[in-house]
């Protein structure tokens, strides 16, 4: 599925990057054309992919007034996204959502930020400067042929401009009703023709949502962050970026102390273009991340990842990209409540892989077959293949399937949880299995007219269970892997330019889960802590551009009650909308609304216990020189 940029009157382009000039003025012929990477690790048409993938421009996350990066998701259709308090947030794809969600392999410049003592990712401590994004690649479906483990449900692939794109002086301060006073300025500047560079640093306060019965639920959030970015094109061949951030959050919780957040990251990369269209890339990071949640624990994350692959053309047919990769964490984990076997660990995972692109008939009928062969110190040695085709019916119409295996490896807290004499983790926890099957088809019948659909069948197996040691004694609990399962649904997506200056656009997705207990297994809560997924969701989006510089724009979002009952929750529809208006070259001033149609709503949890987000606006001034 393919989201595309927005247009805006030819006036307003004199203060944008080139990229989102361009954009704007590209017809939805011209967009499909656009090239993304997180499919094959290679750049590849939209239309060409043989995978169901949302992209999120520049131009689409500045006109839906998202302050963060979880808001800016909400962008994608083929995503399920729940808040669950202000700033913290439970994703997914094609289901199995939680707060603990562990099923989505998520890059922020090519570094992946998922957290090894569950799989999944803390949310609030994970933001970028929102003006200085360049797309967002979403996959929903299995990516582990070319990203390894935890990339079962879809991979999110954030990507920033380069510094050469964001050159001169940007600032920006934004208000409201539920948004503290907050702002952040960017400044780039050219070191020679070749080199360019920029720094930045942003603060966001938001306050605290409230209780079903109005009260404040006290978890308001404060977000700083700071960094810079160095891109140098050292010869005709080669180019250089080396980046870095750094950060704290703050969650006030209920309760003497604060969930605390805090870490640094730098990263590395050399890129070289060879003869014949081949190119390969060296990618060196290292994070260090820190958490102190409360009383509950504190943790020191530290993320060694080195990374190499080659793209290289064989002869006419053959496109293969290849590549081998070696990630060492060390966790030190301290906690007077939730207890772990071990206080330190070192883990380490080697792996490599490689992925062929054949045209069996050149620019009609692509077949892609690849596997991830990888190391770690859980589960051992595994392989993750897949078979991808991709039928070109003509140049506006595209058919394809795809046949994949993902695992989700252990974590920490599978392996180590220690709770006597409740629950336990397991030594013996294997990896989770997923045998995905897809098939989807995209067409574009006009000029104004853009359409996709995508339908899957998820078959699971070795699912998370927990059961009692000793049956019928009640405890100790022990995880396992006792549960297997089904999901299926269907993705549809629809954009239509009713005139040069008004788009529209429509995604509806449809989901069925089903788990149940494997013949031994006593566990019968058919994945009640695995899965709080809703069935039905409905994004409707207008981007309507006014005379005078004006812009009106309107989010629609439509979800289903979640059925779960530990979570039961019911389903809402909320609207945001915003007004903005070029100034001048330089100056941009915008109204937003934000769930404007309800004075407050819960996503996730039960009444008595769950934060509701509240009806709020706020005003935003932009100045770029």
């Amino acid at each position: 599925m393919i989201a595309f940029a927005v247009a805006s009157l030819g006036s307003a382009r004199a203060a944008e990057s080139p990229d989102v000039a361009a954009l704007k003025s590209m017809s939805l012929d011209e967009l499909t054309n656009i090239e993304v990477t997180s499919v094959s690790r290679r750049p590849q048409k939209i239309g060409d992919t043989a995978s169901a993938i949302t992209v999120i421009t520049n131009s689409d996350v500045h006109r839906s007034g998202a302050t963060t990066l979880p808001e800016a998701l909400r962008l994608a259709g083929n995503l399920e996204l729940t808040q669950v308090n202000a700033a913290q947030w439970a994703i997914s794809a094609r289901g199995f959502n939680a707060p603990l969600a562990n099923k989505l392999l998520v890059l922020i410049d090519g570094r992946s930020v998922y957290s090894p003592l569950f799989a999944g990712v803390f949310w609030e401590a994970q933001d970028v400067l929102l003006e200085d994004l360049e797309r967002v690649e979403v996959i929903s479906g299995p990516g582990a042929t070319v990203w390894g483990a935890n990339a079962v449900n879809g991979v999110i692939n954030i990507t920033t401009k380069s510094a050469r794109d964001t050159q001169g002086l940007y600032t920006e301060a934004q208000s409201g009703t539920t948004l503290q006073p907050s702002g952040a300025v960017r400044y780039g500047a050219e070191l020679s023709p070749d080199t360019h560079f920029r720094v930045y640093g942003k603060y966001l306060g938001r306050d605290s949502a409230v209780f079903h019965n109005g009260q404040d639920a006290g978890n308001d959030a404060r977000h700083a962050q700071g960094g810079f970015r160095l891109d140098s094109q050292i010869s005709g061949d080669d180019l250089l970026t080396v980046q870095g951030d750094v950060y704290e959050n703050t969650i006030t919780l209920v309760g003497p102390e604060a969930l605390e957040s805090r870490g640094a990251n730098v990263l590395g990369r050399w890129s070289h273009r060879g003869a014949g269209g081949s190119e390969f890339k060296l990618q060196l990071y290292a994070d260090r991340t820190e958490r102190d949640a409360n009383e509950s624990y504190d943790e020191t994350l530290s993320t060694y990842d080195l990374d190499f692959q080659h793209q290289l053309p064989v002869g006419a047919r053959h496109n293969v990209v290849w590549g081998a990769g070696y990630r060492q964490v060390r966790d030190d984990f301290n906690s007077g409540t939730i207890g772990l076997l071990h206080e330190r660990v070192t883990l380490e995972t080697i792996s490599a892989f490689v992925q062929d692109e054949i045209a069996l008939i050149p620019d009609q009928l692509h077949f892609t077959l690849g596997t991830k062969i990888e190391d770690n110190d859980y589960t051992g040695t595994q392989l993750q293949p897949s078979v991808r085709l991709a039928w070109q019916l003509h140049d506006k119409q595209t058919l394809w399937s795809a046949v994949s295996r993902a695992l989700r490896t252990p974590a920490r807290l599978d392996r180590d949880y220690y709770i006597p004499p409740v629950t336990f983790g397991s030594p013996d926890l294997q990896s989770e299995k997923l045998i995905a099957y897809e098939l989807g088809y995209r067409v574009q019948p006009s000029e104004r007219l853009s359409f996709s659909v995508a339908g899957y069948f998820n078959d699971y197996d070795d699912i998370r269970s927990i059961e009692p040691v000793n049956s019928p004694a009640p405890i100790p609990l022990e995880f396992r892997n006792g549960q297997e399962g089904e999901s299926y649904g269907v993705e549809l997506s629809a954009e239509y330019r009713v005139t040069d200056t008004w788009r529209l656009r429509a995604d509806v997705s449809e989901l069925r889960i089903d788990i149940d207990p494997q013949p031994g297994s006593l566990d019968n809560s058919h994945g009640a802590s695995e899965a709080s997924d809703s069935e039905h969701h409905l994004l409707l989006r207008s981007l309507l551009d006014l005379p005078r510089d004006l812009q009106f724009d309107a989010v629609f979002r439509y979800v289903s009650r979640v059925e779960n009952p530990a979570v039961a929750t019911p389903g809402y529809s909320e609207l945001d909308l915003r007004l903005g208006w070029l100034a001048t070259e330089n100056l941009e001033l915008s109204i937003v609304g934000q769930n404007l149609l309800h004075d407050q709503h819960g996503e996730l949890g039960v009444e008595a216990a769950r934060s509701e987000m509240e009806r709020s606006a706020y005003a935003k001034i932009s100045w770029r020189y």
